[in-house]
């Protein structure tokens, strides 16, 4: 039996259909299987998709069977997550453009995907000063030590230098790639790679196989930002990804902390520049500890029943399985279709039930 999780896989396939194009179609259609065998009109509706897009995905659809895909891919890519997936990571559904397919080697938590356990990023130059090496390595062991997962890019420099310090004293730190899983950049960082694979975990939106290539940094850069509660940049110059990090953040709510240092020194400029724009400076270990701490936890959205007729609290109760068809709700509420469909009318109206297409209705 096909799961959800394997059309994600196919629908990614199809050129031209990125993560934000594929979260219109599932929010459209309420299951990425639906869209599938859909009609290029059922399709059509989707903002975002013309006849050019239409056309490569038939193209894709008369070729591709998502069952047999899947096992394919899984012999090559035995570890990845999707939207559909629980242990998909919950800051990361938080954006528009979520990978609809995401990678990974060594260890996955719960915790971390759940937001339980909070992750902060940590980021700096390539070519650090003693200043930089030595702040970094206060903040990134203090935050471990203080049950923090640290998140970084597995770049030479400052960032692979702060995984490395974590590493160092059993922390916990996950790496974020611009390549597949397989394919480390630089050579450098090779040990590491292998240290962080097998004591903490690696992230990638590209398959195994896949090299560097201009446009992935930068989707690398809004993982970076997304995958955390925090960024923290340690030193950075005027022109740096650590800049698009700290932007990206902003976009998507995170704070964003900087280490201050003389404006002599070039690789301070771009914190000094975030700063000017409203980051938090950090001025010790203990006061970055107590603002990190005073973070609201992420805790799960509670479903309060509201009060309604008992007609239409047992077809709001029926919905607890997901999304239902017309005729589900028919043999789980007992009513005859023509009640029902006024019962689901009200339910619209009230703002309580979405109807989608193909008479399928799911719960708000």
């Amino acid at each position: 039996m096909t799961t959800e999780r394997a059309y994600w896989l196919a629908w990614a396939q199809i050129p031209g259909f990125g993560p934000v194009l594929l979260k219109r179609i599932y929010e459209h259609f309420g299951s990425l299987d639906v869209a599938w065998s859909s009609s290029d009109q059922g399709l059509i509706e989707v903002n975002g998709i013309g006849q050019v897009l239409l056309d490569a995905f038939f193209e894709v659809r008369n070729r591709l069977d998502p069952d047999k895909f899947l096992l394919e891919h899984l012999a090559k890519n035995p570890n990845f997550l999707t939207p559909s997936d629980p242990e998909y990571p919950r800051l990361l559904l938080e954006i528009a453009d979520s990978p609809s397919v995401l990678y990974y080697e060594g260890q996955l938590c719960s915790e971390e995907n759940k937001g339980d356990l909070p992750c902060i990023t940590i980021v700096g130059t390539r070519a650090p000063t003693p200043h930089g090496r030595r702040w970094g390595k206060k903040i990134s062991q203090a935050l471990a030590q203080s049950g923090f997962s640290i998140v970084s890019s597995m770049s030479a420099g400052l960032d692979g230098e702060m995984q490395q310090n974590v590493l160092d004293i059993d922390g916990r730190t996950i790496g974020i790639l611009a390549t597949g899983l397989d394919v480390v950049l630089p050579h450098s960082v090779n040990q590491l790679y292998q240290n962080v694979r097998k004591k903490g975990l690696l992230l990638s939106e590209y398959p195994r196989g896949s090299n560097v290539h201009k446009g992935n940094f930068v989707a690398r850069n809004r993982l970076l930002a997304a995958l955390s509660r925090a960024v923290i940049v340690i030193e950075a110059g005027q022109v740096s990804g650590c800049l698009t990090i700290a932007r990206y953040a902003n976009e998507f709510g995170r704070d964003v902390y900087v280490v201050p240092n003389s404006p002599e020194v070039e690789e301070a400029l771009g914190c000094l520049k975030l700063l000017r724009d409203g980051a938090e400076i950090i001025l010790s270990i203990d006061e970055l500890l107590n603002s990190l701490g005073a973070m609201p936890a992420i805790v799960p959205t509670l479903e309060v029943a509201p009060e309604l007729p008992e007609n239409l609290k047992i077809i709001w109760q029926a919905f607890s399985g997901g999304i239902l068809t017309f005729d589900q709700l028919v043999n789980s509420s007992q009513m005859p279709a023509s009640q029902l469909s006024g019962a689901l009318l009200e339910l619209e109206l009230l703002g309580l039930v979405q109807q989608l297409p193909g008479m399928r209705y799911q719960r708000l």
